[in-house]
């Protein structure tokens, strides 16, 4: 059941976020790379797949969900990682954890997210998964693996698909930065929101919670981007990931791939599962879409027998989840959509997410006449 049918959309949610966050945040959220051409595509090309029904077909009871990693999640998607949640709303990564614990689904903390590892595995029961920006240098590596460890982190997925930062335009003329400036222009948009005002006194000022323990006390603020490009630029290589293999016992999921080349590197690393993405059209506006990605990739039977193929990219309603499983994902995540909901509904942002998803896959599956998610490559049209 929605919890709350005002908003029985991600469109819906959409709209409301954008009236409660300051735009200079909102942007952050919202924006692509370059011309943005990649961002809509990402949506767009959703449009393309079809699915046909069977009426007259017997079904029993509809399971939604899905077993991944030998753990069994209720529906077949999850929660991005998204880079400063608690700027786009307070608190947002506590929520969107609780929130995904409470309804058995994943949620993937960024490194350079606003809250820390520990904070996370706490709020989470454990539950929650890590997106590593691979560090330059390796003693920071080491560490951050290693306070995974300590809180029995279930999955570890490297971030792959950022050599470098993208071009992303309206970033540049907001000026945002972390903290963001204190200008007329973001005090006015400020001051616009309220409710997210209040909820950034009572919460404090975000940082990168999971970084501090490796910045130096007192940066100011070209200091503190200093730090970030000297800590995070650079090429992620295979000898890079064999690395990280030979240090984690556990799954490991590599984020960003997109072409066969990187799959068949991916292979013969021994990683257990990629997420199809190109980082919310983020990084390369000259790319395809992830649904295209996925539909190419997910066509080798070779690499769906050796590995976990999932997407991140576009889906926007639990029609979506349904064309995306039936073009070969095996599991889904969405980060905007999301943030979203805690935007335009605060702390039950996340769960009214969650629900709204499952309730439009559930009426999907029961349209198509379908009992579990593995049978939607039989309805593509």
């Amino acid at each position: 059941m929605l919890y709350n049918p005002q908003y029985p959309s991600i469109a819906d949610l959409k709209k409301k976020a954008k009236s409660r966050i300051p735009k200079f945040a909102f942007d952050y959220l919202e924006g692509g790379c370059n011309e943005e051409l990649n961002l809509f595509r990402n949506e767009n090309d959703f449009d393309q797949i079809l699915l046909k029904p069977r009426y007259l077909q017997e079904v029993g009871a509809i399971d939604m969900s899905v077993e991944l990693f030998g753990k069994k999640y209720s529906a077949p998607f999850g929660i991005s990682p998204i880079g400063l949640q608690g700027l786009m709303w307070p608190n947002a990564p506590e929520i969107l954890a609780r929130a995904a614990a409470d309804q058995d689904i994943p949620y993937i903390l960024s490194t350079v997210s606003t809250a820390s590892i520990e904070r996370i595995a706490e709020v989470s029961d454990g539950k929650a998964w890590f997106q590593l920006y691979h560090p330059t240098e390796n003693r920071l590596r080491d560490d951050i693996l290693q306070r995974l460890k300590n809180v029995e982190c279930p999955v570890l997925v490297v971030l792959v698909d950022v050599p470098s930062f993208g071009l992303r335009y309206r970033e540049i003329k907001s000026g945002l930065s972390m903290p963001p400036k204190l200008t007329p222009s973001t005090i006015l948009q400020a001051i616009r929101c309220p409710t997210w005002g209040i909820k950034t006194l009572q919460h404090g000022i975000p940082s990168f919670a999971t970084l501090k323990p490796y910045m130096e006390k007192g940066l100011d603020l070209a200091q503190l981007g200093q730090f970030m490009n000297r800590t995070f630029t650079g090429k992620v290589t295979v000898d890079k990931i064999k690395a990280i293999r030979d240090i984690w016992k556990g799954p490991l999921v590599l984020k960003g791939i997109a072409t066969e080349e990187d799959m068949e590197d991916a292979l013969h690393i021994g990683v257990d599962g990629v997420i199809v993405s190109n980082h919310g059209g983020r990084q390369l506006d000259a790319a395809e879409s992830s649904i295209h990605s996925m539909m190419y990739l997910a066509s080798n039977e070779r690499y769906k027998k050796q590995m976990t193929i999932m997407l991140d990219g576009g889906i926007r309603s639990g029609v979506d989840l349904g064309r995306a499983h039936a073009v070969g994902s095996a599991f889904n995540f969405m980060g905007r959509p999301f943030m979203y909901g805690v935007g335009a509904l605060g702390e039950t942002g996340g769960t009214h997410t969650i629900n709204l998803l499952k309730a439009q896959l559930y009426q999907l599956m029961q349209q198509l006449s379908i009992e579990k998610v593995e049978q939607f490559p039989d309805r593509l049209q």
